[in-house]
C-alpha cells in the first residue's frame, strides 16, 4: 500500500496550510427528467441519467436524456450511461452523442484480459466528439462481471490521461462496494488515480453511514442511485428526503 494511501485509511492525510480539503460531491442517477428536477432541487451537484431496469449502467432512451437536459438547462453538468462495453456500442448510442452533456461512460462486463487489451477501448474513446468526456468505469465485483480488476482499469486510465474514473458495482444485489473491497483497496484505488491528476467517483450502493469509513480518502464525487431513492429501492423513484441526507452526510 502506498503511504499517501496508509495515512487516508487512517485519516492522517497532512493538508496544507491554509488549503480547504475538496469536499466530495453527490451525484445522482435519475430515470426521468421529474426526477432530475427533484435532485436540481435538492442541490445535487452531478445528475447521471440511466435506466435502472437495464443493469448497473442501463442506457435510458436518447428522449429521456434530452428531457433531463431541457430540465436541467446547463445549472449542472450530466452525464449519460451507455450499458456495456461491445465493438457497436457508439451506434447503439449515435443519437445520445449529439446532445450536449458534459460525460458519457460505459462498463467493461464480459471484457477481460486479451492480447493486447484495451486497444479496441481507446479507438472507442477516440470517435467519441468532443467536448464530450469519456468517464472510465470499474467494476468492484470484477469476478461477477467477468472483466478487469479495478487497479488494471485505474493504471489503464491514468496511463491513457481519462480524467474521470467511476468505481462500481456490476450486481445490484444489495451488496455494497465494501462487500467486494476492503477500505485500504479503496484508498489505493483513489490514490493511485489521484496521483495521476485523475478524477475519481465511487459507486456501488453506498450508504451515508458509510462514508465515515471513506475519510480522508477524498473521492470527487459519489455516485447514488438506490439509497436515494423511496425504501432504497433503486427501482423506486427518488426521496428528497434521502437526498438531502446525502447532501447533509458530505458537508453540504
Amino acid at each position: 500500500m502506498t503511504e499517501n494511501a496508509k495515512k487516508a485509511v487512517a485519516g492522517l492525510a497532512t493538508k496544507p496550510a491554509k488549503t480547504a480539503t475538496p469536499k466530495t460531491k453527490l451525484l445522482i442517477s435519475v430515470k426521468n427528467a421529474d426526477e432530475a428536477g427533484m435532485a436540481l432541487e435538492a442541490g445535487v451537484d452531478l445528475i447521471d441519467v440511466k435506466d435502472p431496469s437495464r443493469g448497473s449502467l442501463g442506457m435510458a432512451h436518447h428522449e429521456t436524456v434530452a428531457a433531463v437536459l431541457e430540465v436541467v438547462n446547463g445549472r449542472v453538468p450530466v452525464s449519460a450511461a451507455l450499458g456495456e462495453w461491445t465493438p457497436s456500442i457508439l451506434t447503439e448510442a449515435v443519437w445520445h452523442l449529439e446532445l450536449p452533456l458534459t460525460y458519457v461512460k460505459w462498463g467493461l462486463a464480459g471484457y477481460t484480459h486479451t492480447p493486447g487489451w484495451g486497444e479496441e477501448l481507446l479507438e472507442t474513446k477516440r470517435q467519441v466528439p468532443a467536448p464530450l468526456e469519456v468517464v472510465k468505469c470499474a467494476y468492484a465485483d470484477w469476478g461477477k462481471a467477468k472483466s478487469l480488476p479495478p487497479m488494471e482499469v485505474a493504471r489503464f486510465a491514468k496511463r491513457f490521461r481519462y480524467r474521470v474514473v467511476l468505481l462500481d458495482t456490476f450486481k445490484k444485489d444489495g451488496s455494497t462496494l465494501f462487500d467486494h473491497m476492503t477500505i485500504i483497496q479503496v484508498a489505493e484505488f483513489i490514490d493511485c488515480l489521484k496521483r495521476g491528476g485523475v478524477q475519481v467517483a465511487l459507486g456501488g450502493s453506498l450508504r451515508p453511514e458509510q462514508m465515515k469509513q471513506l475519510k480522508g480518502t477524498q473521492p470527487d464525487w459519489v455516485a447514488v442511485r438506490g439509497s436515494a431513492c423511496i425504501a432504497g429501492k433503486r427501482d423506486a423513484d427518488l426521496d428528497p428526503v434521502r437526498i438531502r441526507k446525502w447532501k447533509e452526510t458530505l458537508g453540504a
